[in-house]
């Protein structure tokens, strides 16, 4: 059983620095963002240097480091779902040596009238995937640990944000109906596909994760309404978040 998988009393057979060799630390706060968009923005507007890369046979992902009001900071385009980014997370920790991650994304949203024109703040993560099982032991939900801090933040900025559940799921194209029901009934109000498997490795790790989200589409309609989810609208409001993480990243 997956909810059995959980092990912390016995040794990993292969770590990041079996692959990767012991690395000097490069750079504390890291920036992690699922939009080449943002990448190629933010390569243009400020004086980056590529400082390590995570390998893969679907191609290399750089990490890049440049420097934000006297502060040191990393970023990469991280890979979809929890088992992805959360295995970017791994082996960018023994890559760079960051402790502090902020990662932002999209999101379905569970209700419209509570989320439109929001930053979402997850509280919780409903664990309805199989990679958080492996770093924390089974229960249904896992605390988004500093969703306070990122509350508090968004109120010093002035930013409008809610904050709620989310269910995490990495079966995107078996998001039933009965399943949203349930969510929401439980007090979710967005679906996402990376936050509880990303706070369980943080966690395990002892890293800090500061976490929050978008909306792109609706789950509770009649049918499924795409809004603005893959055009532009959508890249625009990932650029936007990058300059609000980076910001964040300046007060960490």
């Amino acid at each position: 059983m997956i909810t059995e998988s959980f092990d912390d009393k016995t040794k990993a057979i292969i770590n990041p620095d079996s692959c990767y060799g012991k690395r000097d630390k490069i750079c504390d706060i890291c920036i992690i963002t699922f939009s080449n968009i943002v990448v190629g923005n933010i390569l243009k507007e400020f004086n980056c240097t590529q400082v390590a890369a995570i390998a893969s046979v679907n191609g290399n992902i750089p990490i890049f480091k440049f420097t934000y009001k006297g502060k040191e900071i990393a970023f990469y385009m991280t890979m979809l779902s929890s088992a992805g980014a959360g295995t970017c997370i791994e082996e960018s920790h023994c890559l760079i040596g960051a402790t502090k991650y902020i990662m932002f994304g999209s999101c379905g949203t569970l209700d419209q009238a509570i989320t439109a024109g929001k930053l979402i703040v997850p509280t919780y993560a409903y664990r309805d995937e199989g990679f958080s099982y492996h770093y924390a032991k089974a229960e249904d939900y896992i605390k988004i640990r500093n969703a306070e801090k990122i509350a508090r933040f968004f109120d010093e900025l002035g930013l409008p944000y809610v904050m709620g559940k989310t269910w995490t799921t990495d079966g995107i194209y078996r998001e039933t109906r009965g399943n949203m029901e349930k969510r929401k009934s439980e007090g979710c109000i967005a679906v996402d596909m990376e936050c509880a498997g990303i706070q369980a490795v943080c966690n395990f790790r002892k890293l800090e994760l500061y976490n929050f989200l978008i909306s792109t589409d609706l789950l509770d309609a009649p049918d499924w309404d795409r809004r603005i989810l893959g055009n532009n609208e959508e890249a625009n409001h990932q650029l936007s978040n990058f300059y609000i993480a980076l910001e964040l990243a300046a007060r960490l």
